[in-house]
């Protein structure tokens, strides 16, 4: 059983920072991880997303502001979030899965695991 637990969430003025951690237990095989997220009345997007070889890939629109990683032990991925604006405030959620393949990292129809996510909210 893989579960995901996000955290790092909250409230913070335009031009802020934040890091979000996603812990990741129970195993799975060839994977892929990503970070998304879902404003109201919008369809959830992903931003980030690495896969099994370390490397990354980027939403156009937070390339730069924001850089995902993974911890030593790979249990443990991360969203660092710079330069956040208003119209990042969404509820942000990792995901996982074991059939990732090269074109869809950034595709929330693709991951079968997710966390319940955590809210960030940006003030102007």
């Amino acid at each position: 059983q893989v579960q995901l637990v996000e955290s790092g969430g909250g409230s913070v003025q335009s031009g802020g920072s934040l890091t979000l951690s996603c812990a990741v237990s129970g195993y799975i095989s060839r994977y892929c991880m990503g970070w998304f997220r879902q404003a109201p009345g919008k369809e959830r997007e992903g931003l980030a997303a690495i896969d099994r070889s370390g490397s990354p890939t980027y939403l156009g629109s937070v390339k730069g502001r924001f850089t995902i990683s993974q911890g030593n032990a790979k249990n443990t991925l991360y969203l660092q979030m710079n330069n956040l604006k208003p119209e990042d405030t969404a509820m942000y959620y990792c995901a996982t899965d074991d059939r990732c393949t090269r074109g869809t990292y950034l595709l929330p129809r693709f991951y079968k695991y997710w966390g319940r996510g955590t809210q960030v909210t940006v003030s102007s």
